[in-house]
């Protein structure tokens, strides 16, 4: 089985707003969004589909195929538009990255030749996409950014060990790294909402948890967490965990972004780590 990947983009307007709400408690949780001229993004869609080799033809599926497909629901029925005055669906639902997810997969599940569609993502920005695959909740990730310093340093092993494995990264002095954290939660939106979780809410927990706690500092020297601990990426993503978890019992996974060819995993207890080092 082979997986193909294809790139749509195009752009929109919204609003957040639920009619039955007054203005006050439409302001409270939605913010920003709730502006009732709208405001918009430009939007990345991923739509991953699998299948099998044609020994033949050397291909799973024309690409182009792919692109009538896709571009027939995302350019002709969302592009250019604002979404909540001009869609029959988002008349009724709130256009969220999660509900434009979850509309999208609808739509796209069953249409396409030969192949078969195994997931899309959808990116609002940088630091915000969604996520849906078949037989799962729809995921929503949030990307968030801080500077730390550490050692690698074991002190289960010798220093001459510590230097064979860590080289320069066991500098006495520690080094640096700009981290790209994503959290991610798993649910189904809220059918008033749109949202599985309250990005405003979401991003308060990961202040108070992650941001506030480690942003510019040492990590061997200034945190309680990292005490007798060896500050890997690896073992980031787990303290990170149980620091998240009790406050977001909807948490998928944690990703970090060590450097821009570091990238590690975790998904909680009983799951592996899952480390790519290009």
């Amino acid at each position: 089985m082979i997986l193909l990947t294809r790139k749509v983009e195009f752009s929109a307007a919204h609003s957040y707003h639920v009619p039955a709400w007054d203005e006050k408690k439409n302001k409270e949780v939605f913010g920003l969004c709730n502006n009732p001229n709208g405001h918009g993004h430009d939007y990345t869609l991923e739509v991953t589909v699998k299948g099998n080799l044609n020994p033949k033809s050397g291909i799973v599926v024309n690409i182009t195929d792919i692109d009538r497909i896709v571009k027939g629901v995302v350019l002709e029925e969302l592009d250019g538009k604002f979404l909540n005055r001009e869609h029959s669906f988002f008349k009724e639902q709130i256009p969220t990255t999660e509900n434009i997810v979850s509309y999208l997969w609808n739509e796209l599940r069953g249409k396409f030749d030969e192949c078969e569609l195994q997931s899309i993502k959808l990116h609002e920005n940088p630091f915000l996409f969604s996520q849906k695959e078949e037989k799962s909740m729809i995921q929503l990730t949030r990307k968030f950014h801080f500077s730390a310093a550490h050692r690698l340093h074991s002190d289960q092993l010798s220093d001459e060990e510590n230097k064979m494995i860590f080289g320069k990264c066991n500098n006495p002095h520690g080094h640096g790294h700009n981290y790209i954290l994503e959290v991610t939660v798993e649910g189904e939106a809220d059918p008033v909402t749109g949202m599985i979780i309250n990005l405003a809410e979401l991003d308060e927990i990961v202040d108070q948890k992650i941001l506030q706690k480690f942003d510019h500092k040492h990590l061997n020297l200034d945190t309680e967490e990292f005490r007798g601990l060896n500050p890997t990426a690896e073992v980031m993503t787990v303290v990170f965990w149980e620091l998240l978890q009790p406050s977001l019992p909807s948490l998928s996974k944690i990703g970090l972004w060590e450097t821009a060819k570091n990238y590690f995993e975790y998904h909680g207890p009983e799951k592996k780590v899952k480390n790519n080092i290009y």
